[in-house]
């Protein structure tokens, strides 16, 4: 197996997530940029954010890969659902497109299999497989994406957690131990450095941390029950 000189550069390093929901006061590209820019010069090695607006803004202003995707709805499959999204995304700008691996119906009627070889004869950025189990992992070993992650492994969103929810280290074992050569990312419930550091324990391609770092939301309310108990 042939690993990406990009994901080679991955190995051992911490990505950020930089995305603001909707209705939220940060959600902005500008502003979205200016965040990645500020994780960057902390020391993330790459950057993953959604939309194309995002997308394009963040490319624009860091140094770092930018894993990028789009979101559509909220339920079954909408992580970048369809050829469509995934291929805007990568014009967009993203080094990486992220997207479901689940087997899932799609809005395109495509399945994730057929999705990725129409979008790697299309472009030549690679492909994150975002993954609730370990079949999905699979799938996306299977179908040539260039990593795989276990983003969806909890199956709710990132903003829904507290703060004593850690990562998803059962799913990361596994298949560290099925695919041990191959680049598994953990993402999902990372809030902590402890979290992290158990993730690359764990056997961790790379590590992706979002709503601790860049949801001050999420981290205000964290403050908030620890000082009221």
């Amino acid at each position: 197996m042939r690993v990406s000189p990009l994901v080679e550069s991955l190995r051992g390093k911490l990505i950020v997530s930089v995305q603001a929901y909707p209705g939220e006061p940060l959600r902005h590209p500008e502003t979205m940029a200016q965040m990645a820019r500020a994780c960057e010069l902390g020391g993330a090695a790459a950057i993953r954010c959604q939309g194309l607006a995002d997308i394009a803004a963040i490319k624009g202003c860091v140094e770092v890969p930018v894993i990028g995707l789009w979101k559509e709805g909220h339920e079954g499959v909408y992580i970048t659902p369809t050829l469509r999204h995934a291929l805007a995304c990568a014009s967009a700008g993203a080094d990486v497109v992220a997207l479901d691996a689940t087997d899932r119906a799609r809005p395109d009627g495509r399945t994730f299999e057929e999705t990725v070889v129409d979008f790697r004869s299309s472009t030549d950025a690679l492909l994150m497989a975002d993954c609730m189990t370990i079949e999905d992992i699979r799938r996306g070993v299977s179908a040539g994406c260039d990593v795989v992650s276990t983003t969806l492994s909890h199956n709710k969103a990132a903003i829904d957690t507290t703060l004593d929810d850690g990562p998803d280290l059962a799913i990361l074992r596994a298949a560290a131990s099925e695919f041990p050569d191959f680049p598994i990312v953990c993402e999902g419930h990372v809030h902590t450095p402890v979290d992290a550091r158990l993730a690359i324990d764990a056997r961790a391609w790379a590590v992706v941390a979002g709503t601790g770092i860049t949801h001050p939301t999420s981290i205000t309310s964290w403050f908030k029950a620890a000082i009221e108990g």
